[in-house]
């Protein structure tokens, strides 16, 4: 559970990334230039306007101190689990007041200072030193070094954009690797902007709600120049068959706004709202005994996993059945929630060596709902186009297809698992991506069954016009996170019976096509 091993990232979500901060960088960028010289507009009509604001206070960012405990012992497990709940908590209720305080910022230029990130970094100070007693408490160690990430920041509006911020187009200073899910670059990949730059500070920072998407983070895909990877040629002993898994795509509206992995027994723990697909009694409270013995919606009744992600909603002035709640309006995440067209969830093998089945109540979080503050070591989000998936994979913007074009949201999960752990204290140690050049799992990792998800929406393509986006779209996130295109992510349980994860593998390994 301690262990601290080193992961690649997939390698289109490398290439994806690289080419998302080209594109904000130069040419096809555009409107980068715009967005940091204008002022924020919006109406929340049918045709719903946002313009990017002015390069002033946009968010908080604060240190992920869950990424960075890699041992908590199993006694301490809740009750660290809850006190990081808090701390996001903490971030959502300071970041709720930075919006509401604009004037008084503009007025003030200590205000930010001294009203939010002041206190903030004194709650969460205590918040971390509880961390601190539970874990030692059980006998654990604590590190702490970990008391200095109490203090948080602000990111100016020309921080947040696509492109990275200070990532050097989503690269990390370790040759592309991360050490247990962190960047090495010092300062965990976030700006460090004075609080004092809120002088001029805006209203909001674009988006129907006020916490964005702006126009530079959308790009048309038919624009953007050819940026997957081919794929690692097949070996000897390769693995090539697939099972897929047919779960409906949440039509029966099966919502809520826990993470059960990360915050278990907290409800809103999530800050935004998920789809529930597989097991349909999936929220904080969830056991491994409650998910054996719940229903699911896939077609086939052994297969009780959980699949679940944040929502899409389309911003063009419309109101949701969560408008007033925690995780939807309340917090930052608005406008009409759309089900997908179709989700494919597939299983496939390792081009490098067979795998082997996939442990009873695996955990696995892929991509991360934080890189707007986090920076995009962990990032793993994949947008595309319906005619365009092989060609053009984005990270850092959301794609504005051409007529008779989908939007596609692609995830691969990580596909190499440390054979002993179905978690780790930061949800990521115990899993890891293979090398992307070979498809070998690196560290003794054993190759299991690679979990890949397709979701196809429908959404009439926004428009941009002189720095302003009409009708976005974006996924849910928690508020400071601005709803950058980057913090999409996906979260899965392994929950079988009658065998099913032996004959997933079993399927993989003899090279068929099964479901």
């Amino acid at each position: 559970m301690g262990r601290n091993t080193r992961k690649r990232r997939s390698p289109l979500a490398v290439k994806a990334i690289a080419a998302s901060a080209a594109l904000a960088l130069g040419g096809g960028g555009l409107l980068w230039a715009q967005m940091n010289a204008s002022a924020h507009e919006s109406n929340n009509s049918a045709q719903n306007y946002t313009k990017a604001a002015a390069a002033s206070v946009a968010t908080i960012s604060c240190p992920d101190v869950g990424q960075k405990l890699t041992n908590v012992p199993a006694k301490a497990k809740w009750g660290v689990a809850a006190e990081l709940a808090k701390l996001d908590k903490q971030i959502t209720e300071a970041y709720a007041r930075l919006a509401s305080t604009r004037q008084a910022q503009a007025n003030d230029a200590n205000f930010v200072q001294n009203a939010i990130v002041g206190p903030l970094k004194e709650k969460r100070a205590a918040t971390i030193d509880r961390i601190r007693i539970d874990i030692t408490r059980v006998g654990g160690q604590f590190d702490s070094s970990l008391a200095q990430l109490a203090a948080c920041t602000t990111q100016t509006a020309n921080q947040t954009t696509a492109g990275g911020g200070n990532n050097n187009g989503g690269q990390n200073n370790n040759n592309g690797q991360n050490n247990g899910g962190q960047n090495n670059n010092g300062n965990n990949g976030q700006a460090t902007a004075a609080p004092s730059a809120s002088a001029s500070a805006p209203a909001n920072i674009g988006g129907q709600a006020g916490n964005g998407p702006v126009a530079a983070d959308f790009v048309d895909i038919t624009k953007v120049a050819p940026n997957v990877l081919a794929k690692p040629q097949k070996q000897q002993s390769a693995s090539t068959g697939t099972f897929t898994t047919r779960c409906g795509v949440n039509a029966n509206k099966n919502h809520n706004t826990d993470n059960v992995i990360v915050a278990p027994g907290v409800t809103n723990g999530a800050h935004h709202l998920h789809d529930y697909v597989g097991n349909q009694k999936v929220n904080a409270f969830a056991t491994n005994d409650s998910m054996l013995a719940a229903p699911s919606s896939c077609q086939n009744q052994s297969d009780l996993s959980s699949y679940y992600w944040p929502v899409v909603r389309v911003q063009d002035g419309s109101q949701d059945f969560d408008q007033n709640a925690d995780g939807g309006g309340k917090e930052g995440n608005v406008g009409k929630i759309l089900t997908p067209q179709s989700a494919e969830i597939k299983y496939v093998g390792s081009p490098a060596s067979k795998v082997v089945a996939m442990p009873q109540f695996l955990r696995i979080i892929t991509g991360d709902a934080k890189t707007t503050t986090n920076g995009l070591a962990n990032a793993n989000a994949h947008w595309s186009c319906t005619g365009f998936e092989n060609k053009v994979q984005l990270t850092e913007q959301y794609p504005i297809c051409p007529q008779g074009s989908n939007v596609v949201r692609t995830f691969a999960f990580q596909s190499c698992w440390d054979g002993v752990n179905i978690d780790s204290a930061n949800h990521r140690t115990h899993v890891a991506f293979a090398d992307p050049a070979s498809g070998v799992c690196g560290n003794g990792f054993k190759a299991i069954p690679q979990l890949t998800m397709r979701l196809v929406y429908k959404i009439t393509p926004p428009a941009l016009q002189n720095g302003q986006v009409k009708n976005a779209y974006a996924v849910d996130g928690f508020p400071e996170q601005l709803h950058k295109p980057s913090t999409d992510h996906d979260d899965f349980i392994s929950v079988t019976k009658n065998n099913l994860a032996a004959k997933i593998a079993n399927c993989i390994n003899t090279g068929r096509k099964c479901q």
